[in-house]
């Protein structure tokens, strides 16, 4: 998944230009109706950003690839004269300089004071998996210069923290290839509605490491282990003897139902913030059975509230 750019600013700049031909009169102010949807797309390079921005222009979203952040605000203007012909932009913006972050905080407040929503989705990847398709490709790092790919890695990710601290959504494409990234994409982006808040439960297993795109971690160490259950090792949490064996310890299911009600104030806090997607991740040693049937209870619980949920076992099967 390295970046390939697929459309110019150049080009989007003329294709926006033509789209804003078609209204001879240029508004002074847009109604909320005009306004088009904006995503940003940003993260590592070598990421995915490509693979993200193209399953969006192949969703029908007007794409933009290495726009200078200074130039969003006109993008959004421009599709907003084009009486509804550009209702969904997508820009990817590059780290190439350290002016990048003022233009974008610029732009970005900008957009905030002509009440333009925007999302955020950021791209993050594991230096490992960073480093070997790079040297899969034989390309430098933007950011390396005269050092080491993992020198611009290094820089890379240090002026990406505060915009990755902002983002809607974080994927992290570190064990994901090209298809998978997209299912991920379309499961967001294609619906023809936007629902009020999406949520990814994810079980893991400690010994595997931290999701690093995980907003919420949830512990499930606390109870006990059906590995040492000879009959009930061979199984996992999907297994209904083994989420019958993990509910009923004591504080289970207690915690279940009170988890399950934070949740529900997380939620209502983050629908205000207008952020629409959030990822919990359950752990437990391995990732095999009580994260895994943990995650499936409180997924159901948070699809019977309405939440579209998307629910993934990350280490099931890894053993």
């Amino acid at each position: 998944m390295t970046e390939n750019s697929h459309t110019t600013a150049q080009n989007a700049a003329e294709r926006a230009d033509g789209a804003a031909d078609v209204s001879t009169n240029t508004p002074t102010e847009t109604g909320d109706a005009a306004i088009p949807e904006l995503v940003i797309i940003s993260g590592m390079s070598g990421a995915g950003r490509s693979t993200a921005a193209k399953c969006l222009e192949d969703l029908g979203w007007f794409v933009v690839d290495n726009l200078p952040p200074a130039l969003i605000p006109t993008m959004v203007e421009l599709g907003a004269r084009s009486q509804g012909n550009v209702a969904r932009i997508a820009v990817v913006v590059d780290v190439r300089g350290r002016r990048f972050f003022d233009n974008l905080r610029e732009s970005l407040a900008d957009l905030e004071a002509k009440h333009v929503t925007r999302r955020i989705v950021f791209l993050e990847s594991s230096d490992d998996a960073l480093v070997r398709r790079f040297e899969s490709v034989r390309r430098p790092h933007p950011l390396q210069g005269d050092g080491r790919i993992v020198d611009g890695i290094a820089a890379e990710r240090d002026l990406l923290r505060e915009l990755r601290g902002d983002a809607d959504l974080v994927i992290d494409t570190s064990s994901l290839n090209v298809h998978e990234l997209r299912a991920k994409m379309d499961a967001q982006f294609a619906g023809e509605s936007e629902p009020e808040l999406r949520a990814t439960v994810m079980s893991f297993g400690y010994k595997y490491g931290l999701p690093v795109d995980a907003d919420l971690v949830v512990d499930c160490r606390f109870l006990p282990n059906p590995h040492w259950v000879p009959e009930l090792r061979p199984f996992t949490g999907v297994n209904e003897e083994v989420s019958d064996y993990v509910f009923d310890q004591p504080g289970a299911k207690e915690f279940l139902n009170q988890y399950t009600e934070l949740l529900q104030l997380i939620a209502a806090g983050y629908r205000r913030e207008g952020k629409r997607y959030v990822t919990i991740a359950v752990g437990c040693t391995g990732g095999k059975h009580r994260s895994v049937a943990m995650s499936e209870k409180l997924s159901a619980r948070l699809a019977a509230e309405g939440v579209e949920t998307v629910l993934v076992h990350r280490d099931m099967g890894r053993e």
